[in-house]
C-alpha cells in the first residue's frame, strides 16, 4: 500500500490529532462525529496514554483524592476514530509526518497540533531536579506520596497563579498538620475585583497558608528555596507552579511559533508558515482583538471545536471561519468545601459580579465536571460543542492602516 491511506476506491484525507487534552480531544470528538460515514477522511489521534487527565482535577490528585478513570479509546469508540498511543517525538512539517516512540512514523495531510504546557521548571535551577509539578496524573501522584509520608513540615507552592492558589489550599485542608507556604511575585486573586480578591485571601487565611507575594523564588534544593534578596526557607517538599513552557518540537518542526514556543496562527487557527497544521489549546498563539488568549481550558476546547469545523469546511470545499472568543469567567476552588467564582468581560478583566462559599463551589464542579459529558453530546450532536461566547467588539481584530 501506498504512503497515503486507501479507503475503498477512494484515497483518504488522513487528519492527525496531536494531543487528547481538553483541545485535543474537543477537536479529534467533534471532527470524527462529523466526518463519521464519509468514505474520504480518516482522523487519528495520538496521545502519551489512554487515560484522559482532568488537569482541572490534578491539585485534588496531588493530596491523594481519587478521580474518575476516564478512557480515550472508549470515547473514541463509535466515532470511527483511530486512537494510537505514544509519546511524539518528532514532527516534519515538510514531510508532513509524525514520528512516534521515535521507531514509528505516521503520515498526515492535516495536522491538529494539540501538545498542551507543561510546568516550566527549566528557567530556576534545581527545579528541575528538586520541585514537584502537576504536569501529569503521574506528577500529581508522585506529589500525594510524598505528601503522605510528611509527618510534619513545610510545603513551598511556587506560584501564586490559578494552580498555585488551588494547590496551596488544597493541601492545607487535607494535610492540616502541614505548614503551607504560597510564593509569587503577584498576590493571589490580583486579576479578581476587590469583593473575590478579598474574600480569596480570607479563606487561605482560615485554612492556614501563608501567602508572601512580591517574591521571587531564585533556586530550589533539596530541602529549601533561595528566594532573591538572599533568603532561604525552608522546605520538605516544593509544588513548581510558577509559569509553563509549551513541547519544542513545533519549533524543531520549522512551524513559525512565538517567543514562547507557541504555533502562531491566522484567523482560523492554521499556522502561519504551514496552513496544513492547525494549532489548538496551550500550543497556539491566537491572536484576538484583547490581545493573544492564554491558556485555560474555557478557551482551550473551543479553539479545538473550531479547528474541526475548519477543516470539515475545507474538506467541503469552502472556506474556514475566522475563530472568535471571549472569556466569561475565573472560577477558583479553595479546598472541598469553599470556592470563588469572579466572572469576567471577555478580554479577562473582573466584572463587579463573583460568587463564593457554597453556591461558588457548585458552579466550579459544574464547569469542572463538563468537559466530559460534552464529548460524549458531541458523538450525537456535534453541533451541541459549537457554542460559546464569541467576545463581541473585544474579539474583533482590527486591521493596521
Amino acid at each position: 500500500m501506498s504512503a497515503r491511506q486507501e479507503t475503498g476506491t477512494a484515497t483518504a484525507h488522513r487528519v492527525v490529532v496531536l494531543g487528547a487534552g481538553y483541545a485535543g480531544m474537543a477537536a479529534a470528538v467533534q471532527l470524527a462525529a462529523r466526518v463519521k460515514g464519509r468514505e474520504g477522511v480518516r482522523v487519528t489521534v495520538v496521545n502519551a496514554q489512554e487515560r484522559f487527565t482532568e488537569r482541572m482535577r490534578l491539585h485534588m490528585t496531588a493530596t491523594g483524592q481519587r478521580t474518575a478513570e476516564l478512557s480515550i479509546p472508549e470515547l473514541l469508540e463509535g466515532t470511527g476514530a483511530q486512537f494510537v498511543r505514544g509519546w511524539v517525538t518528532a514532527v516534519d512539517a515538510d514531510a508532513k509526518t509524525v514520528r512516534i516512540d521515535d521507531d514509528r512514523v505516521l503520515p498526515y495531510d492535516t495536522l491538529v497540533y494539540g501538545l498542551g504546557g507543561v510546568a516550566d521548571t527549566s528557567a530556576v535551577p534545581g527545579a528541575q531536579d528538586h520541585a514537584y509539578t502537576l504536569s501529569s496524573g503521574q506528577d500529581a501522584e508522585l506529589l500525594a506520596d510524598r505528601l503522605a509520608r510528611l509527618g510534619s513540615g513545610t510545603v513551598v507552592v511556587a506560584g501564586s497563579g490559578l494552580t498555585g492558589i488551588e494547590s496551596a489550599a488544597e493541601i492545607a485542608e487535607r494535610h492540616p498538620h502541614l505548614s503551607v507556604v504560597l510564593l509569587g511575585r503577584q498576590e493571589p486573586g490580583v486579576a479578581m475585583n476587590p469583593k473575590a480578591k478579598a474574600y480569596l485571601h480570607a479563606a487561605l487565611g482560615r485554612l492556614g497558608v501563608r501567602v508572601r507575594a512580591g517574591v521571587e523564588v531564585v533556586k530550589v534544593l533539596p530541602d529549601a528555596v533561595e528566594l532573591a534578596g538572599g533568603e532561604s526557607m525552608a522546605a520538605d517538599a516544593v509544588l513548581w507552579t510558577s509559569g509553563t513552557r509549551v513541547s519544542p518540537l513545533a519549533a524543531a518542526a520549522g512551524l513559525a511559533v512565538d517567543g514562547h514556543g507557541r504555533i502562531v496562527t491566522d484567523a482560523a487557527l492554521r499556522s502561519v508558515s504551514h496552513p496544513e497544521v492547525y494549532a489548538i489549546g496551550d500550543a497556539a498563539a491566537i491572536r484576538q482583538g484583547y490581545g493573544v488568549m492564554h491558556g485555560t481550558c474555557q478557551g482551550g476546547m473551543p479553539t479545538g471545536v473550531h479547528a474541526a469545523l475548519s477543516i470539515d469546511r475545507v474538506l467541503r470545499g469552502r472556506q474556514p471561519k475566522p475563530f472568535r472568543f471571549g472569556y466569561y469567567h475565573t472560577p477558583v476552588s479553595l479546598g472541598r468545601g469553599d470556592a470563588v467564582v469572579q466572572f469576567t468581560r471577555p478580554d479577562d478583566s473582573p466584572r463587579r459580579i463573583c460568587l463564593t462559599g457554597r453556591m461558588a463551589v457548585r458552579y466550579k464542579e459544574t464547569v469542572t465536571a463538563s468537559p466530559w459529558p460534552t464529548y460524549g453530546r458531541m458523538k450525537k450532536m456535534p453541533a451541541s460543542g459549537a457554542f460559546w461566547p464569541r467576545g463581541g467588539r473585544f474579539t474583533r481584530v482590527r486591521e493596521a492602516k
